[in-house]
Formats: C-alpha cells, structure tokens, sequence
C-alpha cells in the first residue's frame, strides 16, 4: 500500500474520532442533563464530571473500561460534590 494512501486513510480515521469524540461529549452532557443537571450548566457539569473521573478512580488503571454503572457512579459524585449544578 503507497504511503499516500496510508496518509489520507490515517486523516480519515483521525477525523472520524475527532466526530465520535464530540459526539460522547453530546451524549454525556444529555446524560447529566437527565440526571437533573439544569440546561444552563452542562457544560460546567461536564468538566466536573471529567475531574470527577479522577477522584472517583484514581486508584485504578487509567485505561480501565467505563461501563453505565461507572458512569452513574461518577454523576452520583458530582450530584453530592457539586449539587448547585442540578435541580432540587
């Protein structure tokens, strides 16, 4: 396979994550948005719940998978550490 070919396939795949990585971002900000997180503030709700990660993990692996009940775990965090973002 020419290297030219390897390049514009490497671009392609580089954008279909940049796609896919927006597209999970929308995805948690829905998530938190049903988890009572009011409209106006997903997006601090969402950097919270990346910090969250931290907290909530660090002990384990960096990589570990993120299943829903991981998910749920870390919004059940914000919602305690953090319950001026969602609705009473």
């Amino acid at each position: 396979m020419p290297i030219e070919k390897l390049q514009v396939d490497l671009e392609k795949a580089e954008i279909e994550i940049e796609e896919l990585a927006m597209q999970l971002a929308d995805m948690l900000g829905v998530a938190l948005y049903f988890a009572g997180v009011k409209r106006e503030d997903i997006p601090k709700a969402v950097d919270v719940y990346l910090q969250g990660l931290d907290e909530v993990f660090d002990d384990e692996e960096e990589d570990g998978e993120m299943g829903f009940e991981e998910i749920i775990q870390v919004i059940e965090f914000i919602r305690q550490k953090h319950p001026k973002l969602f609705h009473k």
